[in-house]
């Protein structure tokens, strides 16, 4: 029942949340309070005379949310549980059991338990499914069963878990959680020191700070920044970091919009640290949003050279707008543009192809622009290093593994098999690859399925379909066998890219996140040409000039 009125419900939602909104409707004025009308009058007759029971607030939150995303998926409707979150992913810190988990099909699922914190020290592991919360069952709870593992400090939770087939019972101390910005650095060489920001929180610039000053204390002479997989987060915290490099005064990002009240020009506002330190920072494809502002200013000021795979490119600037009762729309208001005049976003939402999709601008559609000393860059969504390193793209194939937890849950077999006392001792070879991939075969391919199965299925589902006749039906059987090998065949065409993601989701399973990074260190190809790059002082003045 409930998805018989989503479409029918959205466009007069979005008028009632502008409306709270105290939106400045200009010349619409008229369109929206008319559609609002329709919206009262209509909502009214449906819960008064439907057939069954319905639920006013139901409905309206799923015509909200549905309306919401056929803009674009950054534009969010927050209830008050959402602004409290969005306070403490700001904030770098809340009260908690000290672990990330993850909601899926009504379980929730222990994703990274943080070292030295409640949940590390009752023993829980990553790949643990939480079956109870107090009294509370999971799989009959609908709403966000995570955050009843938040609460007061000192406060105390019972928690039964499963692993391995078995059920567990433990009592956990709530207790606060500092979540850093800067989890790791250190010097590599004599030389040479590492940062890795993790998060734009109101932590990043005051902590990337102190690292790099105590980084200089302990001789380095150059510094690698670590922004991979780095998703973003506060827009005042990457123009500070920014500015720790470069002089006061230097335009960083500009926001170009619709409406004239959002088009600004941010520039570096404070005293430096130190702006002839030779950098070299580091992306991929999850750096996003604020490590785009980032490592897309540095490189068009010509400050540092950025090494990996081209970055997200989410270039939409959102702000909340406060609305009744506790809520807040987060809406898109404008895009980002780095200092050469290059546009971050990648995506097109308000431009789709025929099937609905966002488009990409194709690579010969790109544009170029010239960094302050002359360099050519291009737009085209995201920052695209200037040395690339094959190994550091995240293929979409690979993003499925990750996404449907196939690569996690091979990590947990790994780790309740295999026992390593050091990292030094840590090894994953061509026949745990093997291992991994027979996993998956036996599996049946059931975890990553593609567009083109999903409308095969659908045809075929329907009743003309039984009138095909069987040559037709022998061709449909066929092409899905055919589709399934090249999705086997991608696990060979990927292997080194899914070889990284399972040996860093092994590592954290046997050393924490500092272990990983510690690993890192001597054996990540983006740091090796990294530190080779800075010791070779003409090879990275050429870049830069």
């Amino acid at each position: 029942m409930r998805k018989l009125f989503k479409k029918r419900i959205v466009v007069p939602a979005l008028a009632i949340i502008f409306l709270f909104g105290s939106v400045s409707f200009k010349s619409d004025f008229f369109e929206i309070a008319k559609q609002i009308e329709i919206f009262t009058t209509m909502f009214k007759q449906l819960n008064m005379n439907y057939v069954d029971e319905t639920n006013p607030a139901e409905l309206m939150d799923d015509a909200i949310k549905e309306m919401l995303n056929d803009l674009d998926p950054y534009t969010k409707f927050y209830n008050e549980q959402d602004v409290e979150a969005a306070k403490i992913r700001n904030a770098g810190e809340y009260s908690g059991i000290g672990a990330s988990v993850r909601r899926n099909k009504n379980k929730i699922t222990i994703i990274e338990p943080y070292k030295g914190y409640p949940a590390d020290k009752a023993g829980l592991k990553a790949g643990d499914e939480i079956l109870k919360i107090g009294d509370i069952v999971v799989a009959n709870f609908k709403e966000d069963t995570g955050e009843l593992l938040k609460g007061a400090a000192n406060s105390k939770v019972n928690i039964v878990y499963k692993r391995q087939g078995k059920e567990y019972t433990t009592e956990l101390t709530r207790t606060k959680i500092e979540v850093d910005a800067v989890p790791f650095y250190k010097m590599i060489d004599d030389k040479t020191g590492y940062i890795v920001l993790a998060k734009f929180n109101k932590k990043a610039s005051a902590q990337t700070k102190d690292a790099l000053e105590k980084l200089k204390e302990d001789g380095a002479e150059r510094i690698v920044l670590d922004l991979r997989g780095n998703p973003g987060g506060l827009l005042r915290e990457s123009i500070a970091i920014v500015n720790l490099f470069v002089p006061k005064g230097e335009v960083i990002v500009t926001t170009k919009s619709k409406v004239k009240k959002y088009n600004r020009t941010y520039k570096t506002r404070k005293k430096p640290v130190d702006t002839e330190i030779p950098l070299v920072v580091l992306v991929n494809g999850r750096s996003a949003s604020a490590s785009e502002i980032v490592s897309g200013a540095l490189q068009d000021l010509d400050r540092a050279v950025v090494i990996g795979a081209r970055s997200f490119g989410k270039g939409l600037v959102q702000q909340p707008k406060k609305l009744t009762y506790g809520t807040q729309l987060k809406v898109t208001i404008s895009r980002y543009y780095t200092p050469s005049g290059r546009c971050i976003q990648a995506l097109d939402y308000w431009n789709r192809d025929e099937n609905g999709n966002a488009v990409r601008t194709n690579e010969r559609d790109y544009n170029a622009f010239k960094t302050k000393k002359g360099r050519t860059v291009y737009d085209g969504g995201g920052i695209n290093p200037d040395i690339v390193i094959a190994s550091q793209k995240t293929s979409d194939f690979t993003r499925s593994l990750i996404g449907n937890l196939v690569i996690f849950d091979y990590a947990t077999e790994f780790y309740n098999k295999n026992s390593f006392a050091t990292i030094n001792e840590f090894s994953f070879n061509d026949a745990n690859y093997a291992a991994f991939k027979q996993n998956i075969i036996e599996s049946g391919m059931d975890y990553y399925e593609t567009d083109t199965e999903k409308e095969l299925k659908k045809i075929m589902a329907t009743k003309e379909a039984e009138d095909f006749g069987e040559n037709v039906s022998k061709e449909y059987t066929d092409l899905l066998a055919a589709i399934k090998q090249s999705k086997l065949d991608a696990l060979d065409t990927y292997k080194k890219q899914i070889e990284i993601e399972l040996q860093n989701e092994i590592l954290k399973r046997y050393f924490y996140r500092e272990g990983l990074y510690q690993y890192q260190l001597t054996n990540d190809e983006a740091i090796k040409a990294a530190t080779n790059l800075l010791a070779n002082k003409s090879k990275y003045e050429a870049i830069l000039n």
